[in-house]
């Protein structure tokens, strides 16, 4: 996406496209009392390639608040991510909640 920048150089008027960044979204894992941390930590590792020690960071924050931000990404990535999350606790029998909403 992007928008028109006008102004004026010698008498011309000189038309330039500015490039606008694309909306960026919050994966976000929601706590239940089903899901298991160590699904919760495989699935920060393996598809939010977080290391051991911030998956279980970000598992504590969803079992102690309710909610933890996965990682930050364009919508189409975001989108991609949440469906792959659900897909595999679905596949695992885990009822986890996993959204995106916009940052």
């Amino acid at each position: 996406m992007s928008e028109q920048d006008h102004f004026e150089e010698d008498g011309e008027i000189i038309v330039r496209d500015k490039v606008v960044p694309p909306s960026r979204y919050k994966v976000l894992l929601h706590n239940d009392d089903y899901t298991t941390m160590e699904f919760v930590i495989y699935v920060l590792k393996h598809f939010f390639n977080k290391t051991e020690e911030e998956s279980h960071k970000i598992m504590l924050k969803v079992h102690h608040e309710g909610v933890g931000v996965c990682g930050i990404y364009t919508f189409e990535v975001a989108e991609t991510k949440v469906q792959q999350v659900l897909d595999a606790a679905e596949v695992e029998g885990h009822p986890l909640k996993c959204t995106y909403e916009k940052e």
